[in-house]
């Protein structure tokens, strides 16, 4: 998840005693797309739900857990992206554009005992504070405490264990994640998901997914190197634009279709236009090969998917009311 395959030699002795600056680096504590799930399903609440006190205690714990996990994640990831020079070689002589002191163990800030330490520890209390999200919810469907511990244990095994994003499902991961953290703790609050609810949360999923596409384009020499199977590593570059098209396209067909089918209001389509001008400015960029900027109007799109519906959700719903 990252951005232009380079080449650079990892620090021959990393610096030991890595203060908390380092540890929140490494924690990635400045990416948070995921967590932008967390004011949609707040938004997607009916108002009585929406302003109870035990909602905001139960989404400030879902937070915490999300956080917390995916420091474990990114954790991992940085310490297999280590071994096997995959960070090393994706973080080259634009170091300081790509902001390599991002990468505690190959800026040399902390050392792999400290990483792994870090990253055991984060999934541990993760889990915990997953567990305890989970019992002390006002509604706890079985399907939704699944797919939490579903979500735990994919995000623990992205880049360890059984190494998801290694085996050919990064893909699926990035836009998995985004719609099991939307889906549970809506659940957990109402007891369902009904398919409007779905819709969105799949809309939000896929934002993260379709910046990740244009991280793999630039990763993909690095990402074969090390045996990472991405949909970049194993097509051409032509036929992955192609791929990345048809995942945009799948997009606004999902935000015009989910309309068209009843399943989503009319406005829906409507508060979601910048959107799908956003995505479409992104995708002929992208195709130009200016990457690293289609990445960031991506990024871009998907918090802007998450305020359109926020606003669009708590408007709908005052007025239902």
């Amino acid at each position: 998840m990252t951005y232009r395959p380079t080449t650079i030699a990892a620090p021959s002795a990393p610096v030991r005693g890595g203060g908390l600056a380092a540890y929140a680096r490494l924690a990635k504590l400045d990416i948070y797309d995921y967590y932008l799930g967390l004011p949609l399903v707040w938004a997607l609440l009916a108002p009585a739900v929406r302003w109870d006190a035990g909602t905001f205690g139960l989404l400030g714990l879902v937070l915490l857990a999300e956080v917390v996990v995916v420091a474990a994640m990114v954790g991992f990831d940085d310490v297999t992206g280590f071994r096997d020079g995959s960070d090393a070689a994706n973080y080259g002589s634009d170091a300081a554009r790509r902001r390599l002191h991002r990468k505690p163990l190959v800026a040399g800030t902390l050392t792999e005992p400290q990483a792994l330490r870090f990253a055991w520890a984060a999934t541990a209390i993760g889990t915990a504070l997953w567990a305890a999200a989970v019992a002390a919810a006002p509604h706890r469907p079985v399907w939704a405490a699944v797919l939490a511990a579903v979500c735990v244990a994919a995000s623990v095994q992205y880049s360890w264990g059984l190494k998801i994003s290694y085996r050919g499902f990064q893909e699926v991961f990035l836009i998995g994640l985004g719609i099991g953290w939307t889906l549970v703790p809506y659940a957990l609050l109402t007891g369902a998901a009904p398919a409007f609810v779905i819709v969105q949360a799949v809309a939000f999923g896929a934002g993260p997914m379709l910046f990740g596409l244009y991280s793999n384009t630039g990763d993909a020499d690095g990402d074969r190197a090390a045996g990472r199977i991405t949909v970049a590593t194993l097509v051409s570059a032509r036929t992955h634009r192609t791929f990345v098209a048809a995942a945009t396209g799948a997009l606004v067909l999902l935000i015009a279709g989910s309309a068209a089918a009843g399943i989503a209001p009319w406005w829906f389509p409507a508060v979601l236009l910048p959107v799908v001008a956003m995505r479409l400015a992104h995708l002929v960029i992208g195709f130009r090969g200016e990457i690293l900027r289609a990445r960031r109007i991506a990024i871009h799109a998907h918090r802007v998917t998450v305020a359109l519906l926020v606003a669009a959700n708590l408007v709908a719903s005052g007025i239902a009311s």
